[in-house]
């Protein structure tokens, strides 16, 4: 721990026994937490533990029903987003946060713009916005660019670059690497240890327990609204123990065993992708997925990944190649044509492009087969209802609600409830982009599973992941992309993490 922790006898933030009640629901129940000035604090727990509630009790958005909150010694109620920015207390989101149709400055500046006599200070602003994305490490990112033709990991950039905008004492990063490949994961950890050799706290939340390792300096869990563990070393504390604290049991084994009877090599094809390209992201992209088998694609983020599996399905177009189902091609930039030959697709941002946020899980989980329980143009909700209950308690959706709003869901059910629409659908080939993306590791666990079952029922599956070893851990076979070009291909027990990232480093073809 540094000198600055060791020195200070007040934590810079101080709650103590936090509850927040919603209707029918206890969100938090009784969470204690201490953050001292300078210090990187990880908060872990499962989807639906309450850390999300707690983040917004603690940025404003949230008013808690019971407990203290003090700051900087003093009892406060923080009654608004900006009484905590104006504390110093500023959140990156796991969902990105900016505006598109703005520039980077607009959107860094956006509710504390600079101004005088009424007039905005745009050259001001601009130039701030430089000198904040050169201590980020990114001075490629121009001030008057358009938010929207960034990728993610540039918009991730943006909304950091927010953060530090403000005379800011504290910084809530939440899952802040999800859309970050190896490169800018070290970035963003050279950057937070900058931020707090000068005295900054940091809440740090993740799902991967080697980054905790790797920035944090103490853990809190917390569990079904609860802080069930705090003051953990974040060096040594054991990944078992972290674990155990998360989901009450110990995990010995995250990715599921293959099947010893699965004989992939003697079954049919399902998927036959040839020689496909967009003209921009990749080109010449060749592969077959066999029935039961599930085929992996990973590299860096832009590698093209994304836009492979989007040109798949049809949501992007295809200047070149074919792709075919069960040996009948499928027509080239059409969704509708890769639905109606069995094929789905899980996108990487599930809460703006799979899944309607405030309607009702059992609505979720038919949208792609409404055809099938309606009756002279009308839904008949009872068989929607019925199919859908059935899913949730297979899956183990928590909490088992079909009319529960989806958005109050945690993100490890919200992705069960995406693969049980598709599930419903009665899918030969399922497309997966970034799977576990915003997934604890316990739910992980169940969503790992439940593709494997689906290959072992006869589905073919393609994964896109970021994560070298979940696709290692998946896959049968793996294709590396750099580039937009496949630079090796093969199966999984034949290549190693560090294998791939020299690939996907060197960008030649293997």
């Amino acid at each position: 721990m540094n000198q600055i922790n060791a020195d200070l006898q007040t934590p810079l933030l101080h709650m103590r026994g936090i509850e927040k009640i919603f209707p029918g629901v206890k969100a938090l129940d009784g969470v204690d937490l201490d953050v001292r000035a300078g210090e990187v604090h990880c908060l872990l727990g499962q989807n639906g533990a309450g850390k999300s509630t707690m983040i917004k009790v603690l940025s404003g958005a949230y008013k808690h029903d019971a407990g203290t909150i003090e700051w900087m010694g003093e009892e406060v109620n923080l009654d608004s987003p900006q009484q905590a920015l104006d504390l110093g207390i500023a959140t990156m989101y796991q969902e990105l946060d900016v505006v598109d149709g703005l520039s980077v400055a607009e959107n860094i500046y956006l509710g504390h713009e600079l101004a005088r006599g009424g007039f905005s200070r745009r050259s001001e602003a601009a130039e701030h916005t430089r000198e904040i994305l050169k201590g980020l490490g990114h001075s490629e990112i121009s001030p008057h660019q358009e938010v929207g033709t960034l990728s993610a990991a540039g918009k991730q950039i943006v909304s950091m670059a927010r953060a530090l905008s403000r005379e800011t004492k504290l910084i809530i990063m939440d899952e802040p690497s999800a859309v970050l490949d190896s490169g800018e994961v070290e970035n963003l950890f050279r950057v937070t240890r900058g931020l707090t050799a000068r005295g900054v706290a940091v809440i740090y939340i993740s799902h991967r327990l080697e980054e905790i390792r790797e920035i944090g300096d103490r853990v809190t869990v917390l569990k079904d609204g609860e802080t069930v563990a705090t003051d953990l070393n974040a060096k040594t504390t054991s990944t078992n123990e972290l674990i155990s604290y998360m989901t009450g049991r110990s995990i010995k084994s995250v990715f599921p065993e293959r099947r010893a009877d699965n004989h992939i090599e003697e079954a049919p094809v399902v998927l036959a992708v040839d020689s496909i390209s967009d003209g921009e992201r990749f080109r010449d992209v060749t592969f077959n997925v066999r029935a039961g088998e599930v085929v992996g694609l990973t590299g860096l983020v832009g590698a093209g990944r994304s836009e492979i599996l989007e040109a798949i399905y049809g949501a992007r177009p295809r200047i070149t190649g074919t792709v075919e189902v069960s040996g009948e091609k499928i027509r080239a930039g059409s969704v509708t044509a890769a639905v109606k030959h069995g094929m789905g697709l899980c996108p990487e941002e599930r809460k703006s492009q799979g899944l309607i946020l405030d309607d009702a899980v059992y609505r979720n989980i038919t949208l792609s087969t409404f055809q099938r329980t309606a009756r002279l143009g009308w839904l008949n909700e009872g068989k929607e209802r019925a199919q859908s209950d059935k899913l949730v308690n297979d899956l183990e959706v928590r909490p088992q609600d079909i009319h529960r709003v989806i958005r109050t869901l945690s993100g490890g059910n919200q992705q069960k409830i995406v693969l049980a629409r598709w599930l419903l659908h009665g899918c030969k080939v399922l497309l997966l982009d970034e799977p576990s993306r915003g997934v604890d590791v316990g739910a992980r666990t169940e969503v790992y599973k439940l593709i494997r079952d689906l290959a072992d029922s006869g589905v073919a599956v393609v994964v896109v992941s970021s994560e070298v070893e979940e696709v290692l851990g998946l896959s049968d076979n793996v294709l590396v992309i750099s580039e937009g070009n496949v630079v090796h291909s093969g199966p999984a027990s034949e290549i190693n993490e560090h294998q791939v990232l020299d690939l996907v480093m060197e960008g030649s073809v293997a």
